[in-house]
């Protein structure tokens, strides 16, 4: 389920706010009505004689009264306010046992103006509820009655026998003009609650986004770790194993150099032998032995540089007559064009020149194989920079391209697509380029070709120089 609107959750926070107001005034009308009970029972005693028929303080009917009825109208609005707090019916319950207990006050005074202003005390009370329809029912209920009494017992009412059956409109009209006051500041109430609620919802809102935000950032956080776990796994794996193959190559090395020595001999007497030799496969199995001998060396020195360490000995050194040199050293392939487009006027950089030619070797053969067989391509070799603006070399061939799954790859030790091959000849040149204190970027579409991008900084070169 989607997360509530701005506008939703302030309407939400508005109703339980106003819900909880209404909640507490029914509280306060508990305690009040009590009070007036309590009240009326004392006026009846004290005052409803001397108001009514003028004798001295005596216990009259009225005291019964303010004890029988003022009890009926206090018990159904304490149920209300104890079992249904905050509801409807609780609030109309309230409003019109007020109204009735100031009609009980008005009687017990025998119609005093003074006991009048009890209607408009109560009716400002009344608005806590901030329920307009709470208001209407309070002041129908009061001018009803006054209606009523006056019609049938105008003294209860008026304090006169006598009295013009029209009075309870100038009631109705001040009841009226109070409810128009009242209501007016129940609409400000009420666009003050809907303000706060609005800020509480933002403030809530932005709360729960502040915190979504943190724990998207902590998932990354631990997803990043358990990579950080995983390849610092990885990293202490291919240490162990670089050390260990570093120190078998250094051990093989020699000896194979000594059986590709001895087999040379070997094909050379050969050779001259082959006018005599009856079982051709002899060459044949010669041939697969040094070429086999010959990869062997290959992944060994592979191994053996993936492991040096030594830092670069930095020297001038000219791009396009290296390019030159490598392009001559990489095995041609029949329908690959190699294309040197160094200008010769590019300033000379300070670069190690073994390390770099390495470099460019593992990438101009890469592009050469990455042609597909028996299709036409071409291979690029363009570079840029000098004078104060970083060396940019680029290799580009417009081969089969490296998927997407792949090429995050790439520079990983190990990781190859070939049939053969030790997966360290991209990761070699990426660590030979940082030695340089360069970068090296891949940009690779599929069916278009792929383009390997060397950058290295002008002021590094030049602290270095």
């Amino acid at each position: 389920m989607s997360a509530p609107s701005l506008q939703e959750r302030a309407a939400r926070l508005h109703a339980s706010q106003l819900q909880e107001v209404r909640r507490r005034v029914d509280g306060l009308f508990a305690w009040l009505m009590a009070g007036q009970w309590v009240c009326g029972v004392a006026v009846a005693s004290v005052f409803s004689p001397l108001a009514w028929e003028g004798k001295a303080r005596t216990e009259h009917a009225h005291v019964h009264t303010a004890v029988l009825l003022g009890a009926a109208l206090s018990v159904l609005p304490l149920v209300l306010a104890r079992w249904r707090p905050g509801s409807v019916l609780a609030r109309q319950g309230m409003a019109v046992a007020q109204m009735l207990w100031s009609a009980l006050l008005i009687h017990l005074t025998a119609g005093r103006s003074e006991t009048h202003f009890h209607i408009f005390a109560s009716l400002a009370l009344l608005a806590f509820y901030r329920d307009p329809w709470v208001l209407l029912s309070a002041s129908a209920t009061t001018i009803l009655d006054h209606f009523a009494r006056g019609v049938l017992w105008p003294q209860s009412v008026y304090g006169t026998a006598d009295s013009a059956g029209w009075r309870f409109l100038e009631l109705a009209f001040w009841v009226l003009v109070t409810d128009a006051v009242l209501l007016a500041a129940c609409r400000v109430f009420q666009r003050e609650a809907w303000e706060t609620a609005e800020r509480r919802a933002e403030a809530e809102l932005a709360h729960e986004q502040k915190l979504q935000t943190q724990q998207q950032a902590l998932v990354r956080a631990e997803q990043q770790l358990r990579e950080f776990q995983q390849q610092y796994s990885r990293i202490e794996k291919l240490a162990t194993m670089g050390q260990l193959a570093a120190s078998i190559s250094h051990e093989l090395r020699n000896p194979l150099a000594a059986a590709r020595t001895a087999l040379s001999c070997v094909l050379l007497r050969v050779a001259n032998l082959q006018g005599t030799l009856t079982d051709s496969r002899i060459l044949h199995f010669l041939d697969v032995t040094e070429r086999e001998l010959a990869v062997c060396a290959r992944i060994i020195s592979d191994v053996l540089d993936f492991a040096r360490e030594r830092p670069p000995q930095l020297a001038p050194c000219a791009l396009r007559p290296l390019v030159d040199e490598v392009l001559g050293v990489v095995p041609q392939r029949a329908g690959v064009r190699l294309v040197n487009e160094v200008p010769e006027s590019l300033p000379v950089p300070r670069l190690d020149r073994e390390l770099f030619r390495m470099v460019l070797v593992n990438l101009v053969q890469n592009a050469v194989e990455a042609v597909p067989p028996g299709s036409n391509g071409t291979v690029r070799v363009h570079a840029e920079g000098g004078a104060g603006v970083p060396w940019r070399l680029r290799v580009v061939d417009d081969g089969s391209g490296i998927p997407a799954e792949v090429l995050s790859k790439i520079f990983e030790p190990l990781f190859t697509t070939k049939t053969q091959g030790t997966g360290l000849g991209l990761a070699i040149v990426s660590a030979l380029v940082h030695k340089h204190e360069g970068t090296l970027t891949v940009h690779s579409e599929v069916g278009q070709g792929t383009e390997f991008l060397i950058e290295l900084p002008a002021s590094t070169l030049a602290r270095t120089a």
